[in-house]
């Protein structure tokens, strides 16, 4: 009986320890992302280069889950985000938006990033984008 005891409270406490994990790793995305501002560097739609309709762009994002757009200095729109570290998937919306920012909208694979850049990919259905933003 003390083992099966003690077993529980084994694997209590890895649980613990792997919900802790994911909460670190969570706030570190949170803090990478709210930290400075965010430039589309590459934006590629189906396999066409759209890079320049994003060159007035920057993007603020906070910790409350939100970003803005920020077209040449003003907010033009505000829209919610996330991210997921364990999955490497990232989501954002611009709700009624128009275009560019509407292709932002949705879920994103994480494919490479750092401190200081993010490459992501979404595929729905035969529609491909993939976004490099780079910090400024």
């Amino acid at each position: 009986m003390n083992k099966i005891i003690t077993l529980l409270l084994f694997a209590i406490t890895l649980s613990g320890c792997k919900k802790a994990i994911e909460n670190i790793q969570q706030d570190l995305v949170v803090k990478a992302m709210t930290d400075g501002q965010w430039k589309v560097t590459s934006f590629t739609h189906n396999g066409t280069n759209i890079t320049t309709d994003f060159s007035t762009y920057r993007f603020k994002y906070y910790s409350n889950k939100t970003v803005d757009a920020i077209n040449s200095g003003t907010v033009e729109k505000t829209g919610s985000w996330d991210g997921n570290a364990s999955t490497m998937t990232t989501y954002a919306s611009f709700t009624a938006a128009s275009y560019p920012l509407t292709l932002i909208n949705g879920s994103w694979k994480i494919d490479n990033n750092s401190w200081t850049f993010v490459v992501a990919t979404q595929t729905v259905g035969a529609d491909t984008k993939t976004m490099r933003l780079d910090k400024e």
